[in-house]
């Protein structure tokens, strides 16, 4: 369903998803796109989370553009699929899109199926860095998320001066064969946001052969061993951190 999203500079449209037969507050997760927009793939996503009992927000960034972009859909031309959407995320401001997406946090949160106390992030490829650059806003404002789970962040090479606020529980996912996130670069970012190996509560998971965006159903990104492993300990940490009645 639709849901519109309050923020400092209107209202951003979203969409939701409740799990069936809901009879009490569940945890909930804000579920932030790839550069290919609020694709029909990260659709499934949200809706495979909110088939384990999870209510799912996941704000419609490129609604502030103008025309503005809910998804990519181009599986015929992936090299200008790609480059349409790297063009999307150079045009939305980073500072806006961390604004819009603790402000989705938030307003999942006040969501009354929502148990507030218990609300993670969840993103992709852009969103995978987002996610995390959002968990670090939200806990300097004394509001971090209970999860944060990232999968191949492009932008956390950019952002490892945010690690020291980012201290919950998270996951991070990355193919051994990233062509966009190297190896010794991945290692970088292992350093940065475990603290050197001291937050036990951070995890990584690198996926033999997997590469960029390896998740997408796309035949020139998809690789189902990644993405088949990546999700069950996806689910795996969720169950941990956000457990639901399913």
């Amino acid at each position: 369903m639709t849901s519109q999203i309050p923020t400092d500079a209107g209202d951003l449209p979203g969409l939701l998803w409740l799990p069936e037969n809901l009879e009490q507050p569940v945890p909930g997760l804000v579920v932030l796109q790839e550069i290919f927009g609020l694709s029909a793939y990260v659709q499934q996503r949200c809706a495979d989370l909110a088939a384990l009992g999870y209510a799912v927000l996941a704000p419609q960034l490129f609604a502030r553009l103008d025309p503005p972009v809910v998804g990519l859909e181009d599986g015929e031309n992936a090299e200008a699929w790609l480059a349409e959407g790297m063009d999307l995320t150079q045009q939305l401001p980073w500072d806006r899109a961390v604004a819009d997406s603790l402000a989705a946090l938030n307003a999942l949160r006040a969501q009354g199926a929502v148990d507030s106390e218990r609300v993670g992030l969840l993103g992709f490829c852009y969103g995978g860095g987002l996610a995390f650059a959002t968990t670090a806003a939200a806990a300097l404002e004394e509001r971090a998320p209970s999860v944060l789970v990232s999968y191949y962040g492009s932008a956390l090479p950019t952002l490892l001066d945010l690690a020291e606020h980012v201290t919950v529980p998270s996951l991070h996912h990355f193919g051994t064969a990233d062509a966009f996130i190297p190896p010794a670069t991945v290692e970088q970012i292992r350093e940065a946001v475990t603290a050197g190996g001291t937050r036990d509560q951070v995890r990584f998971a690198l996926h033999e052969g997997g590469g960029h965006a390896f998740d997408n159903p796309h035949p020139s990104l998809y690789h189902a061993p990644s993405a088949e492993a990546a999700w069950q300990q996806t689910r795996d940490v969720l169950a941990e951190t956000l457990p639901t009645r399913s």
